[in-house]
């Protein structure tokens, strides 16, 4: 009892309202959740057959800034002693004592329960079943296994894979194999930039005992070595979308390019090792994805 006590009532701090509310905003982590609206967004306009249906689309990106927002805040309360002991995350509203563990539980899962329950409603139920299936994946399997195994980053890009498989169910209302295809491209795509992240962030993960590859390897041959295996990898799969006619020539034409720049990074982190090169490789990460994505609906 005690240590659930301890678990829900942590100390806060006494907060003007506008403060306590941006705390709030802080715990969804609304640059995170920008990036999954996107690529559910794509997911959806990939996936429609007869023209948009623009309240379908709006209630889609609704329910799924809402769970984004929702696994978010639960993940920062599972993790808020971790966080208070690491440099890029210690800031964060539950370490500072902006908002306590009550607060951020009951408003994370009210937001999970909240957005699962709309998207049933207004959208369909394989778009909220899919998205049950990613909550819990991401905060009773991902989370949890962070401080055990370097295998965390592989189980956790299960949940990270899903924002355009949910945008393509959404339209569609069943899976498919193109969907599916969508689905792996994200899911390849998550190894190099996470696995920049843990590189230049290593330090932090070690303080506080979360066993990414960079920590646990720190010559970062093996993290080199799967940096341009999974880029590489991602490269054909880049090029399915063309195969199966939900994209054109163009996109072809242009994932082959962002691919092999993409990979180009990647093999120069791989040789280098150096954190001013694995941030090189997260900015080209993040710039991919996004144009990949765009190329793909725009030459549908």
């Amino acid at each position: 009892m005690e240590s659930v006590n301890r678990i829900l009532n942590d100390d806060v701090a006494e907060l003007p309202v506008r403060e306590k509310l941006r705390a709030f905003v802080e715990l969804t982590k609304p640059r995170i959740t920008f990036l999954v609206v996107l690529t559910t967004i794509a997911g959806f306009c990939l996936g429609v057959e007869q023209g948009i249906d623009w309240l379908k689309l709006f209630n889609l990106i609704l329910g799924v800034s809402v769970l984004s927002s929702g696994i978010a805040t639960i993940n920062q309360w599972m993790e808020r002693d971790l966080d208070a002991l690491m440099l890029r995350t210690k800031a964060r509203p539950l370490p500072t004592g902006k908002l306590n563990a009550r607060q951020a539980f009951i408003f994370g899962m009210g937001l999970i329960v909240l957005a699962n329950v709309y998207l049933a409603w207004t959208v369909n139920s394989l778009t909220a079943l899919l998205g049950v299936i990613t909550a819990a994946t991401y905060l009773l399997i991902y989370t949890p296994l962070k401080t055990r195994t370097t295998l965390s980053t592989f189980w956790g890009a299960f949940p990270g894979a899903m924002p355009p498989l949910v945008g393509w169910v959404a339209a569609r209302g069943y899976l498919s194999i193109e969907g599916w295809i969508l689905f792996a491209i994200l899911f390849l795509w998550q190894f190099p930039h996470f696995l920049a992240i843990a590189w230049m962030y290593r330090e932090d993960y070690a303080k506080a005992g979360i066993k990414m590859l960079p920590v646990v390897e720190p010559e970062g041959k093996v993290t080199g070595q799967q940096i341009v295996t999974y880029t590489l990898l991602l490269l054909p799969v880049s090029l399915l979308p063309t195969l199966v006619n939900i994209s054109g020539k163009i996109y072809f034409a242009g994932a082959c390019a962002l691919g092999l720049a993409f990979l180009f990074v990647s093999i120069r982190t791989a040789m280098q090792r150096t954190k001013w090169q694995a941030r090189q490789l997260l900015l080209a990460s993040v710039l991919y994805l996004p144009i990949l994505f765009g190329l793909m609906v725009i030459n549908r």
